[in-house]
């Protein structure tokens, strides 16, 4: 990297041990934020990322109480809608070779108010009913805006001191995000016509509005873009890739993305086809099931919130694998009793022990993988992750086109199997300095 910038670089590492922002500075400068005393929280800025964590919850929770009503609305068969999974897998695979380069250029509150500018656009675009190919393509754009806002948040956030905390927090938002969105999804798709369930899309469009607004606001002192370099600018390529050769490289990173693959595959096939299994299979009135997602939801963001502290205390390693027995049960009971009431009750219990898993993951990685990969990493368990959340969704899709959506219990079983497996192999890490 130069080693002369323009002068805003400069002052803005001059305020890195007060700000405590990681994936703001290019790699070489990743553990400057060590030096000096200790930070105090900043509080509005967990507060803006969590927050951000909300938004793409409203977005990601509304698609299962949607399917329904994109087959019938476009008069397309379950086989397209593993259509809008892999355009959003391909916005966080696109994100995987950027997010190496971007922080170079852009600053900590440029590359979050670029994901949050992505997210808001998409939105906008699906409250007039598009075409289904665009409509399909604005998955790709907020998957892109997602992977670049939700990479760095969590970078920064496991950053600060309590981090577990702070990351049961935002993940938390999250479920709050998913639990929100099917009840507004399903009222407000009910009470218009065929075609204008897309209305509803004006609520998370006004979320991602203040989304982006917040992040202007709290994370304004670094807003910036480095564009004036002097040296030589082939040293700092030659260290990208360096970079991107030794994550690739790194077997617990391959480890973490196998774990996530199987986690979001899991939560997302269960959540987006279980009110078309509650229908389809179980005979539930539309109108009514249509909420049942935010049961599970409900769940995630309780699971989030009380189940932080006592997985950080007792060993994230062996409590997750025991919450998994927890949810492998559960699903059992799903698959084996034939009942309505008892598949709707077993659905939001997992729903419970799922949660704590993503910032767990997480906070686990944070302590796992060297400091100056962290951003790079994360970005790339993101996208194998949001492989998984499109991959076996899309699977079901096919499948149940054929076979009928009867196939969804014992697949979410293998995967909560494999899930728990593969965290046998997450490394031993050190525990936290609070």
């Amino acid at each position: 990297m130069p080693s002369q910038v323009v002068p805003t670089d400069i002052e803005l590492r001059s305020r890195l041990p007060d700000e405590t922002q990681p994936s703001e500075n290019p790699p070489a400068c990743s553990d400057s934020r060590r030096d000096g005393p200790k930070e105090k929280t900043p509080l509005f800025k967990l507060l803006s990322a969590g927050f951000s964590f909300f938004v793409a919850g409203t977005n990601d929770g509304s698609i299962g109480a949607l399917i329904p009503y994109i087959l019938s609305s476009y008069n397309v068969g379950t086989s397209f809608i593993g259509i809008l999974y892999f355009t959003t897998f391909l916005g966080w695979l696109v994100a995987v070779p950027t997010n190496s380069y971007l922080p170079h250029y852009l600053t900590l509150g440029s590359l979050l108010s670029l994901g949050a500018l992505l997210q808001t656009i998409p939105l906008f675009v699906r409250v007039f009913h598009p075409p289904f190919p665009l409509f399909a393509l604005t998955f790709f754009v907020t998957g892109l805006g997602q992977a670049y806002q939700d990479s760095h948040a969590n970078t920064f956030v496991s950053s600060v001191k309590g981090a577990h905390r702070w990351l049961g927090f935002i993940h938390a938002m999250y479920g709050a995000g998913l639990l929100v969105s099917p009840f507004v999804a399903t009222t407000i798709a009910v009470s218009t016509t065929q075609k204008w369930w897309t209305l509803f899309y004006l609520f998370p469009l006004g979320l991602s509005a203040a989304n982006l607004a917040m992040v202007l606001v709290t994370f304004r002192e670094s807003v910036a873009l480095r564009l004036e370099r002097q040296g030589d600018p082939e040293p700092e390529r030659r260290s990208v890739m360096v970079e991107a050769k030794q994550m690739l490289k790194t077997r617990d990173i391959w480890i973490f993305c196998l774990f996530f693959f199987f986690y979001l595959g899991a939560c997302s096939t269960s959540g987006g086809w279980i009110v078309e299994f509650l229908v389809d299979v179980r005979h539930g009135d539309l109108s009514k099931v249509g909420y049942v997602p935010a049961g599970s939801y409900g769940g995630v963001f309780l699971g989030r919130l009380l189940l932080a502290e006592p997985t950080h205390r007792f060993g994230e390693r062996r409590m997750l694998l025991l919450y998994a027995a927890i949810c492998f049960v559960m699903q059992l009971v799903f698959w084996l009793v034939p009942n309505l009431i008892s598949s709707i009750a077993m659905f939001s219990v997992m729903g419970f022990f799922l949660g704590p898993f993503f910032a767990a993951g997480v906070s686990v990685a944070s302590r796992t993988l060297p400091r100056h990969l962290q951003s790079s990493a994360l970005a790339l368990i993101f996208v194998v992750a949001q492989a998984g959340s499109a991959i076996f969704p899309s699977l079901i899709g096919v499948i149940a086109a054929r076979e009928g959506v009867r196939v969804l219990p014992p697949i979410v079983a293998g995967l909560i199997v494999a899930m728990a497996f593969t965290w046998c192999f997450v490394p031993k890490t050190r525990e936290y300095e609070d």
